[in-house]
């Protein structure tokens, strides 16, 4: 198999398998084979993805943090870094320039950038899990071979389906899609709203509705070029947190798209939004694993090195406590993740687990970032250290990809179902 080099980051990489479940050298006294494996024991391939991430974002992404989160910007060589290291083409096959990995090297990825910084790793993980996926499953072959090339080398994607009225009730959207008389095209109107990566993007993963007489089942997917006359990008919105994501309204105003820019069938939009966003939690989920382990840290050093009543305040029972909790749900979190990852992986149902760690791993990440600050006391109420942003980037982990409540709603529906 041909190499695939990550190229600036130093790595020459060789996929040996385009499946998470291929099987790895196995760790020195131990043996796994691909159904017995622990789920938090990674390939090679995962494990070379993880290390290059992690050690990207710690070199290249670090020092330009704070400074983004002030602009309200991710900086262009930010962008041009995770196309440079192959961050935003994990799925995509080789034939198309992608790496040919697996979703789980993909999560992994986004683990490790918001373990730096939540806001880039929120646009490689909606890049990745639900844009590149949705072209990958229910794109045309030319549809694939026109944008699949682009959006592993050097194109961001947003993906756009809330609206001022259809938040949690997605269905509800107002946007239209009228077909031409001669049903070579169709014409966009309608207002998106909280897209993000809107700014960066050159292409919109628009749903918009093709026929409204048949209500959700009229709602068609949409490949739109951002070049597209008709288009308008907002300014960003003023956000608690995930600052230097760009989150804008997008404006479509007769905004003519051929109907081979049609993802899928047309009326089936509603399906590809439900599938692809039970992936899209399990990204979420790893951004917020990510977040807890960064707020990790920060406060882990720092409370085994302050001194206070001549020791250490780590070393303090009621610290000590309040640690292992956290560090046990942490865990726990990190476990479902790729739990979820493999189920998806092996064809199998994912969807109540899926739900279940973006449920588990938000209110994990608010309160290991509330307890982080808690334990590094004033200096971490201040700017002087990442722990507060962190704190604000959280927060939205139990709104976006389904709230909690929706979560909640789903989880309960399945177990009803598995008793009744």
């Amino acid at each position: 198999m041909r190499q695939v080099p990550l190229r600036r980051c130093g790595l020459l990489f060789q996929p040996r398998c385009s499946r998470a479940l291929a099987s790895s050298a196995p760790l020195e006294g131990h043996h796994y084979d691909m159904l017995s494996r622990p789920v938090t024991i990674f390939s090679d391939d995962e494990q070379m993805v993880r290390d290059m991430a992690k050690r990207w974002a710690q070199e290249e992404l670090k020092p330009l943090v704070r400074d983004m989160d002030n602009e309200g910007a991710i900086r262009p060589e930010i962008v041009n870094g995770l196309f440079q290291c192959g961050l935003m083409g994990m799925e995509i096959p080789e034939e198309h320039g992608g790496a040919g990995l697996s979703f789980t090297s993909a999560c992994l990825a986004v683990e490790e950038i918001s373990r730096v910084d939540p806001s880039v790793s929120i646009m490689v993980d909606i890049h990745n899990t639900l844009t590149n996926n949705a072209v990958r499953f229910w794109g045309s072959p030319e549809l694939q071979k026109k944008w699949l090339p682009r959006l592993a080398s050097d194109t961001v994607s947003s993906f756009c389906l809330s609206e001022a009225g259809s938040g949690s009730d997605a269905f509800a959207m107002k946007a239209t899609a009228t077909p031409s008389s001669g049903g070579s095209y169709y014409t966009l109107n309608g207002t998106k709203l909280w897209i993000s990566s809107a700014k960066e993007a050159g292409v919109f993963l628009v749903f918009a509705n093709a026929d409204v007489s048949k209500g959700y089942k009229g709602i068609t997917a949409f490949m739109v070029d951002a070049n597209t006359p008709g288009i308008t990008v907002g300014s960003p919105e003023k956000k608690l947190g995930l600052k230097a994501s760009s989150t804008c309204p997008l404006i479509l105003e007769d905004v003519r798209v051929d109907a081979a820019d049609v993802l899928g069938e047309v009326g089936v939009g509603y399906k590809y939004c439900i599938n692809i966003l039970n992936e899209g939690r399990i990204g979420i989920a790893a951004q917020q694993l990510g977040i807890a382990k960064g707020t990790f840290d920060i406060a882990l050093p720092y409370i085994y090195e302050r001194k206070q009543f001549g020791k250490a305040i780590g070393e303090f029972q009621g610290l000590q406590h309040q640690v292992a909790q956290v560090a046990t749900e942490i865990y726990a979190v990190e476990t479902m993740v790729y739990n979820a990852c493999r189920l998806k992986e092996a064809g199998l149902p994912f969807v109540k687990e899926a739900s279940m760690v973006k449920l588990f791993s938000s209110q994990v990440a608010e309160r290991a970032a509330s307890k982080s600050i808690e334990w590094l006391g004033g200096i971490g109420f201040t700017q002087d250290l990442m722990a507060e942003k962190f704190y604000r980037d959280c927060k939205v982990g139990s709104i976006y990809e389904g709230t909690s409540n929706i979560q909640l709603q789903t989880i309960a529906k399945l177990i009803q179902a598995e008793y009744k």
